[in-house]
C-alpha cells in the first residue's frame, strides 16, 4: 500500500516539478526576448569583435551551461526520491557521485558546441 501511496504521489511531484520551471523559463526567454534591444545575430557579432581567445570563451559557456546541467540532473536524482528510491545512505553516496560526473560529463559536451 505504501509502495503504491509513493507512485501516486511520486507522479504529482514529478508534474508539480516540471510545469512551473517550464513556464518561467518560457517567460523569461520571451520577456528577454521582447526587453533587449537587437536580434540573436547582433549580439553575436558583438561577441566576435571582442576577439576574445577560445578558452576563455570556452570558459565561460563552461560556466554558463555548469548550473543548469547540476539541477537537471540533481533534479531527476530528486525525482527518484519521490518515488522511493536510492534512499539508503550508500545509494545516496553513489547518486551524488553520480549526478557530479554526469553534470562535468554533459557540461563539458555543452560548452564544446
Amino acid at each position: 500500500m505504501a509502495a503504491l501511496l509513493l507512485r501516486h504521489v511520486g507522479r504529482h511531484c514529478l508534474r508539480a516539478h516540471l510545469s512551473p520551471q517550464l513556464c518561467i523559463r518560457v517567460y523569461l526567454f520571451g520577456l528577454s526576448a521582447l526587453l533587449l534591444p537587437g536580434n540573436f545575430e547582433s549580439y553575436f557579432e558583438f561577441v566576435k569583435s571582442l576577439s576574445l581567445g577560445p578558452a576563455l570563451i570556452h570558459t565561460a559557456k563552461f560556466a554558463l551551461v555548469f548550473p543548469l546541467m547540476y539541477h537537471s540532473w540533481n533534479g531527476i536524482r530528486h525525482l527518484m526520491w519521490d518515488l522511493g528510491k536510492g534512499l539508503k545512505i550508500a545509494q545516496l553516496y553513489q547518486s551524488g557521485v553520480v549526478v557530479l560526473v554526469l553534470t562535468v560529463l554533459s557540461s563539458v559536451g555543452l560548452a564544446a558546441m
